[in-house]
């Protein structure tokens, strides 16, 4: 894990050398599958820039955990076009199911946290497609304290708008 991290940083510091362009698309949709069982893992991700450098992005993760997430991103360009790297953070609210055995049913619990995040993003230019790679740890401080540091994740998204 030590080395996926530090090769996401050592690539994000090698290509930050030449910081160019803005962003390529306003609006993407698609899905995130992330690598560890987070809070918000597998979901639906919508991210819409605010600017040419600050975007938010929702998630949407349905099953055990039900979960929504959002974190505002700041995006840098980087060199080829179309790819940039960016940092965020944000929180999440989710809902997981657990049998109780004194009531001997299921019951809800609520769970709240935060989120941070960096990654990479590259929006091919021929397709409207857009690829990310990222690291989302997140810190779970309402229900039960708990820090997940594992979560990769890789997200495909459908873009529209400029």
């Amino acid at each position: 894990m030590k080395k996926i991290i530090l090769s996401l940083f050592l690539a994000t510091g090698i290509l930050f050398a030449a910081a160019v362009q803005a962003q390529d698309y306003k609006t993407a949709l698609g899905v995130r599958l992330s690598s560890s069982p987070a809070m918000v893992g597998n979901s639906i991700s919508l991210k819409h820039f605010l600017n040419e450098k600050m975007a938010v992005e929702g998630y949407f993760a349905f099953g055990d955990p039900l979960a929504l997430g959002a974190m505002v991103e700041f995006h840098q360009p980087l060199a080829p076009a179309g790819l940039s790297w960016y940092y965020g953070a944000g929180g999440y609210l989710g809902f997981t199911k657990n049998y109780n055995a004194v009531k001997q049913k299921d019951e809800t619990d609520v769970n709240l946290g935060g989120q941070g995040v960096i990654g990479l993003d590259y929006k091919f230019a021929a397709i409207p497609l857009n690829l990310s790679l990222d690291w989302k740890p997140e810190l779970n401080i309402v229900s039960d304290i708990n820090f997940e540091p594992a979560a990769i994740g890789i997200t495909a998204r459908f873009t529209f708008g400029k």
